[in-house]
């Protein structure tokens, strides 16, 4: 089950889409900026029908 989700780049600003993988549970995974190709954290939170996304610098 894969839906999209947009959300801004913690350094740089800039806005970027998300494609998850609802199917995998509650995840947490690294991702590099498409803008400015630094890494963020992705934390994905399932619950049931219900999911959240959450975006943070590596170093926070």
């Amino acid at each position: 089950m894969l839906e999209t989700q947009d959300y801004a780049c913690p350094y740089c600003g800039e806005p970027a889409e998300a494609v998850l993988d609802l199917s995998g549970g509650d995840q947490q995974y690294y991702e590099d900026c498409p803008v400015c190709c630094r890494p963020i954290l992705f934390q994905l939170q399932t619950d049931g029908v219900q999911w959240s996304l959450e975006v943070h610098r590596e170093d926070d």
